[in-house]
């Protein structure tokens, strides 16, 4: 292969697993960068963690780099002293669920062995992309990376503070980002908690809380007050749907087949869990068969029931949750913020329950946990800023990140692909829909640098598309 350099903004999973794959498969005369201001690759928002109440939320044998590699992780982990120190890694039915940071662990250590072996330059900039220009990104400390491929892996922006709350933006009652090192130190055993959002990131606060000994009331809410369904216990065998029989691709077809599927599955003793998981194997190319107008019916009506029942949690988690809700220590309320006043130093907070007369509830602490807010990717990070503000890019219509062609290209303002520019993770979902669960971002990860591979061999023998410079 002629000399040739990608250059991947972003180090967390996504653009951490594409480079390992680009240095796996690609050969001499390929230089991979990946720019990420973090120590460590591979430990992007979900695997950077370091509180051992964050768990996977899946078996670790279902967590790997590439289908060929299922249970790697598994193994690997077992062999590790982390095993025998985290006995409640263990569940009842055999599989384990060890903490978050042991997988982002495990990730580094893959990069630094393919990095020490393959022919492909590997390089990790411990630094910020801030800015792009002629075919260069720039970053923060000034340096420029000339690159034939940028691959923005840039998935994950901030949590957005409800409007109703930016008022008490500077008070110490609200904890606006739980991802941050130390959130909850300043929260005393007793104190009343109350939790935006009632998903996986409340789970994992509930838990944390939990583990550092809260003992005080904590009443998490969201509109429909649904938690996050645990995951399956035992062994089972895949359940296959069959798609070749007629369907409608709608939203509410799909919901009326996959009601019929958990059906059938109950009658033969089988969990719901089974059909779910098979919908979430085959479900990018699902996706791609709605419309437009039927996405957007789906993330509107739909979104919350699919999001609790396909994003599971790890059982030990479920189990504190019950614990506290057995305790009424914890209460999980279907009801949004109407209200928050600072009185002294407690918050006033005004419920209004769905169908219901407001409610009162006083509190010591209130925390954000409704997630990043995907609709401000491009405004949330300056390379993506400068990015969209040229028009080379453009947020996807259903406003989840990054709007790409099936080839991950990015398409600028006018709708023309961009071939070298690419997107990898999650902010491609607008295009695939099932881009979150780590099983799918490994296989976009994977095809991604396959692509990228083959464009290269065709761009040596000449029939590649315009320079990066040129986009």
């Amino acid at each position: 292969m002629a000399s040739r350099h990608i250059v991947i903004v972003g180090g967390g999973f996504s653009g951490t697993a594409l480079a390992i794959q680009l240095a796996r498969h690609g050969t001499a005369g390929l230089k991979v960068t990946v720019i990420e201001p973090r120590e460590q690759l591979g430990r992007g928002v979900a695997y950077g963690t370091r509180d051992a109440a964050h768990r996977i939320n899946v078996p670790a044998e279902r967590m790997h780099l590439s289908a060929a590699e299922e249970g790697d992780f598994d193994r690997w982990f077992r062999a590790s002293p982390a095993y025998e120190k985290d006995a409640d890694a263990r569940w009842y039915d055999g599989k384990i669920y060890p903490q978050r940071q042991h997988f982002g662990a495990y990730i580094g250590e893959q990069y630094a062995l393919v990095a020490a072996s393959s022919a492909v330059v590997l390089r990790h900039v411990r630094d910020t992309a801030v800015g792009f220009d002629n075919g260069s990104v720039i970053t923060a400390s000034g340096q420029r990376y000339q690159a034939d491929d940028i691959v923005l892996a840039i998935s994950h922006p901030p949590p957005a503070l409800p409007n109703i709350l930016k008022t008490l933006k500077n008070n110490p009652a609200l904890i606006a980002n739980p991802w941050q090192a130390d959130a909850f130190s300043a929260v005393a055993p007793d104190e009343r908690i109350a939790i935006i959002g009632s998903g996986l990131t409340m789970s994992d606060v509930v838990a944390s809380l939990h583990r550092q000994g809260h003992r005080g009331s904590i009443t998490a809410f969201s509109r429909r007050g649904q938690l996050p369904r645990p995951n399956l216990s035992g062994q089972f065998e895949p359940r296959a749907l069959d798609y070749s029989q007629p369907q409608s691709a709608t939203a509410q077809g799909w919901l009326r087949r996959i009601r019929d599927e958990v059906a059938q599955a109950a009658e033969q003793s089988l969990p719901w869990q089974l059909v779910l998981d098979d919908i979430r194997i085959n479900g990018q190319r699902l996706w791609q068969q709605l419309s437009l107008k039927e996405q957007r019916r789906f993330l509107r009506h739909l979104r919350p029931w699919w999001d609790v029942h396909r994003y599971r949690i790890a059982p030990q988690v479920s189990a504190v949750l019950q614990q506290l809700q057995d305790e009424q220590r914890l209460k999980v309320r279907a009801a949004r913020l109407a209200g928050a006043t600072a009185v002294g130093n407690e918050l006033q907070l005004t419920l209004k329950p769905r169908g219901a007369e407001p409610e009162a509830l006083t509190v010591d602490k209130i925390i954000v946990t409704t997630g990043p807010a995907h609709g401000s990717l491009l405004s949330s990070d300056a390379l993506l800023s400068q990015l969209s503000a040229q028009g080379r890019i453009q947020a996807d219509p259903l406003a989840l990140g990054i709007w790409v062609n099936p080839q991950s290209q990015t398409l600028n303002g006018s709708g023309e692909a961009n071939p070298h520019l690419l997107v990898v993770g999650p902010a491609a979902r607008g295009r695939f829909g099932e881009l979150m669960g780590l099983p799918q971002v490994a296989e976009h990860a994977e095809k991604l640098a396959h692509q990228l591979l083959d464009n290269a061999a065709h761009s040596q023998n000449g029939r590649c598309p315009a320079s990066l410079k040129n986009f």
